[in-house]
Order: structure tokens, then sequence, then C-alpha cells
């Protein structure tokens, strides 16, 4: 497995950061409304292709760029990525939020995209099965739901959290606040769902308290080719709870056609 490096691209006078490893088709991990999960489950990708995992500017390493408010402009952000980083075709994975952007950018840009991965993607409207309202439960709380087992999550958080620490989630949750305060879920999104004809993976794990399970299928149901895997005792973070995940990624990615 490749190391990560990092590259810092000023877009539009913003910077961020893109962390990249290993070689071949080119893979983009959009991570979610927190990054406190990392991306080195990834690793093992780099076998076979080139990773490549930005931070969402407001987000981790990358600069803030205050022009963001709403979930569309990420996806113009990566557009102008993308046309920096040379990648006339790509596969995305998407987690949480970052599924969000991916199914957007899919919508608009599905002629770029070689397949599309999305897990425990967030913000469809499905009134039986309504998601938590993460901007009202306080983070301690939080970071519990976030996992089905805590042990996979702890390692990667202090044991006494610190300024640093803190003030690094209290910027990603007012970036994250500032596109979704009034807003929180899209009402239009599940409209154009129908367009996406790349080739899809939608990934859940059944004991998700943050993104309910049973949106696994309004999701399938509006994606004309794609397929569902549901995995037992993963939670929100079911890459970090089940790393069976990482595999069945890998394996869609490596087939060719649906």
């Amino acid at each position: 497995m490749a190391a990560f490096e990092k590259e810092t691209h000023s877009i539009n006078g913003v910077d961020t950061v893109v962390y990249t490893a290993g070689n071949g088709d080119p893979v983009v991990l959009l991570h979610g409304a927190g990054t406190v999960d990392g991306f080195d489950f990834a690793a093992p990708w780099t076998d076979r292709f080139r990773v490549i995992a930005p931070y969402h500017p407001g987000f981790g390493e990358s600069g803030d760029d205050p022009c963001i408010t709403e979930p569309h402009d990420y996806v113009m952000h990566y557009l102008e990525l993308f046309d920096r980083l040379e990648l006339s075709t790509l596969s995305i994975v998407g987690l949480s939020f970052g599924g969000d952007i991916a199914a957007r950018f899919a919508v608009e840009h599905g002629h770029r995209l070689r397949k599309l991965i999305l897990i425990a993607p967030s913000t469809m409207v499905d009134p039986a099965y309504r998601p938590l309202d993460i901007l009202a439960v306080p983070g301690e709380e939080l970071v519990g739901k976030l996992v089905s087992d805590f042990e996979v999550l702890k390692p990667r958080l202090p044991e006494v959290p610190d300024s640093e620490f803190v003030s690094a989630r209290y910027r990603e949750a007012t970036t994250f606040a500032r596109l979704h305060w009034e807003h929180p879920h899209d009402k239009t999104l599940a409209r154009y769902l129908h367009r996406i004809h790349t080739p899809t993976l939608i990934v859940w794990g059944d004991q998700d308290q943050v993104v309910p399970v049973q949106q696994a299928e309004a999701w399938n149901a509006r994606l004309p080719h794609a397929q569902v895997r549901i995995f037992p005792g993963g939670g929100h973070l079911v890459h970090l709870d089940c790393p069976d995940v990482v595999d069945v990624v890998a394996t869609f990615l490596r087939q060719d056609g649906p």
C-alpha cells in the first residue's frame, strides 16, 4: 500500500488540501460532515487505484470559504478541483454528507463518472425514516452515535480533547450548519436521481443511528443502476464498524459494467 502524500491547490482563492496515493484509475473519497474518521481505511485501494482524498473547504486542513452556503457550491468546487487535477473520468466514494455531494455531482456530471459509491448518504427526504438532526445533538452525544462499536472510533479521538481538537470540531460544525441550518433536507434532489446512469453501490450499516438504514431503499428505487449492500452490526461510519466494506467497495470498483 502506497503512502498518502499531501498536496495543496488554490481553488478560487481557497487552499484545498488533498491527500493522494497509489496509481491507476482515480478514485475520489469525499468525507462526511466531520473528519475524525480519517481516510486511512482507504489505503488498501491504493494497490489498484489512485486514491484522492480532499478536505472540503471549511473542514480538516482546507481553508474556509464563506461563499459556500449550500451543498451545490461544493459540486462546483469539486468540478474546478477535478479539472485542476486533470481527472477527465473518475470514480467517487461519498460518505454521508460526502455522499450527498457525490450524488449531486453525478446528477449533473455523470458522463465523467466510472463508478459511484454512496455510503449512508445524507439529506434524502423520507418522512417515514427521518435522519438524526445532528445540529441539535451535543457533540459528546453525537460521537457515540456514529458507530455501533465505540472501540473502532476511540483510537481516532484524543483521551482528553484539547483546544485544537475542540476548535476543529466547532469549525466543521459551523460550516455544516451554514449549509443546513435553514434547509436540513433537500426536497428536490430525489426527483433528479433518475438521471444518474453511473453504476452505483449503496452501502449502509443496519445499526445506523444517524441516517436510518431504511433510507437505502429510497435511494435504490430512484437510481437506475444501483445495488445495495447492508452490513449487519454497522453504524453510520460503517466502514469503521465493518472492515469488509473496504473490500466490497474495492471489488465493485474493479468490476466492468453495471
